[in-house]
């Protein structure tokens, strides 16, 4: 007997040490204890950009992926948390933010701002403490961006431009009539606001091409005071990650166009050792020396890269302007409230739907209803931190649509005990005992079951693959609470099973619902002949 007993031991103590893991993670580990949820449950709003090209064709399929990536690059510097940027379609990339974020939005499809601008005074530590010494002289800033007098050094050595293409001269003011009617933000003006500035991850100043402006690091750590713009990002052309031949050091190489060039050509010339500020949406990327004269060939900053800096780097360079245009085609709005109620409308409706399966199972099964029962709240048991997991560690958001794929789950989760519970019925109708009758119904309907959630998981793997929007989300939690049925039947529901079959009067007719032995299906024994013929045989010869 305790030889028989010991496989269920082993089940229950795997399926035990399973859950035990996955609710210390969620208790030991990280802040959140419940699922993440998705926009429409918790209320956000939704953009979706549609790209437009001159020929009115779809986009190049990588120019709307880096198009996404940029975007994706400035919600997250937004600190606007658990958003979601993704491409739907040839031509449409939408953007999901939730929470009170709804005109960050709205305006995250804009061009980024990507400027040139001399550096005045800094790197300085953006420190409260370090307002005093901030306020640089008048001599300190210049007055005509493409030729300032007297830029201070900067302390940033980790990148210098030494060579770049440029033949004709340009003015820098050019690149800022858009903004030319604007209020220009004067030297004095900029200076105050640097004094005080205190920098984090998330601040970003008002970035106009005219203005001079106060400006944090990408990091947070230092702050800067940088003149009206010189180029803007528009003027690059192209800008790549790579190695320089003598050393292997990585460096960036940045190409600009026939104006841009030339006004590089021109304020190089003019800055030789002075240091100048490269921002993206009033956040200073990076601030390389000027080691010389550019006259020529590609500019190249220069420093202690490690290759995913200067890949970054070249990415916002080369990235910093979004390489389509959009148009918003349409933003929708969720309240919190609205959120709220379509959660609480879910769980009910997932809640109605579980105790039908309950109601259906006790009035059919009996005893063997109890079994069901405990398998399905062990089920959710695991469901629900899987989901928690799942939100921390790949940023799965429970949506409405994800509900109605757990909703529909249940079926098949009771799917594969009606069919081991109708398997164990034959057995025993055909007189075996339950505790004979467990084992060979087991071997018959496990490879029912593997089949059914077979087809199931391929299912929703493809259409996982290839829907789009909230279907992803029906389409993940239909698969994984298919593979969880598999988890709980085979690591509780069939080790269960088998200690039941042994407990005297489970398998009674009255409380188990197995039904009755049906004795006329048992073979029949062979029927002994009324007559035998006895006799003996001697030298072959019969008597």
């Amino acid at each position: 007997m305790a030889a028989r007993q010991l496989p269920a031991r082993r089940y229950f103590a795997a399926l035990a040490l399973i859950i035990a893991g996955m609710y210390a993670l969620i208790f030991f580990t990280g802040d959140s204890r419940t699922p993440q949820l998705g926009l429409d449950l918790q209320g956000g709003t939704t953009v979706t950009l549609t790209a437009r090209t001159p020929d009115g064709q779809a986009p190049d399929p990588a120019d709307l992926e880096l198009a996404r990536q940029i975007i994706e690059q400035r919600v997250n510097g937004l600190g606007v948390a658990e958003a979601e940027v993704v491409t739907e379609g040839s031509s449409n990339i939408v953007i999901s933010v939730p929470g009170d974020n709804g005109e960050k939005a709205r305006e995250l499809g804009a061009t980024a701002q990507l400027r040139f601008r001399p550096v005045v005074t800094g790197p300085e530590a953006a420190s409260p403490a370090a307002t005093d010494s901030a306020a640089p002289t008048d001599s300190a800033a210049p007055t005509d961006p493409a030729a300032p007098t007297d830029s201070a050094a900067p302390t940033d050595s980790a990148a210098a431009p030494t060579d770049a293409a440029g033949t004709t001269t340009g003015a820098a003011t050019e690149t800022s009539a858009p903004d030319a009617d604007a209020p220009t933000v004067t030297q004095e003006q900029a200076t105050a606001e640097y004094a005080t500035l205190v920098c984090d991850t998330t601040t970003t100043s008002v970035d106009r091409a005219q203005d001079y402006i106060a400006a944090c690091s990408d990091d947070g750590t230092a702050k800067y005071l940088l003149g009206p713009a010189v180029i803007e990002g528009t003027d690059i052309t192209d800008a790549s990650a790579g190695t320089e031949t003598a050393t292997g050091a990585w460096v960036v190489n940045v190409d600009f166009n026939s104006t841009g060039s030339a006004t590089w050509a021109t304020y190089t010339a003019a800055n030789v050792g002075n240091a100048v500020g490269i921002t993206l949406d009033g956040r200073v990327v990076s601030a390389p020396t000027i080691n010389g004269a550019i006259n020529g060939g590609t500019t190249q900053i220069t420093g202690n890269f490690s290759q995913t800096e200067a890949e970054d780097l070249a990415n916002q360079l080369k990235y910093g302007a979004l390489p389509l245009t959009f148009s918003q085609a349409t933003a929708q709005s969720i309240s919190t409230e609205l959120g709220s109620e379509q959660l609480r409308a879910g769980l009910i409706a997932g809640a109605i739907g579980v105790a039908l399966v309950f109601l259906y199972a006790l009035l059919y099964y009996r005893l063997l209803g109890l079994v069901m029962i405990a398998s399905l709240v062990l089920s959710a048991v695991v469901v629900y931190a899987s989901l928690v997991l799942l939100g921390r560690q790949i940023g799965f958001a429970l949506s409405l649509a994800g509900i109605a794929g757990f909703i529909v789950s249940i079926g098949i989760t009771a799917d594969s005990f009606v069919v081991y519970f109708e398997r164990l019925k034959d057995e025993v109708r055909e007189g075996r005992s339950l505790r004979s009758a467990t084992p060979r119904a087991w071997v018959r309907a496990r490879r029912t079951i593997l089949s059914a959630d077979a087809v199931s998981f391929l299912a929703a793997a493809i259409l996982y693959w290839l829907a789009i929007g909230d279907v992803k989300g029906f389409a993940f939690t239909l698969g994984l609470s298919t593979v969880l049925d598999l988890v709980v039947v085979f690591l509780f529901t069939h080790p269960l099973m088998a200690v039941l079959s042994r407990v005297k009067g489970f398998g009674t007719n009255r409380f188990s619902g197995l039904g009755q032995v049906d004795h006329s299906r048992r073979p029949a024994p062979p029927a002994r002949p009324d007559r035998e013929l006895v006799g003996s045989s001697t030298n072959g010869s019969n008597r």
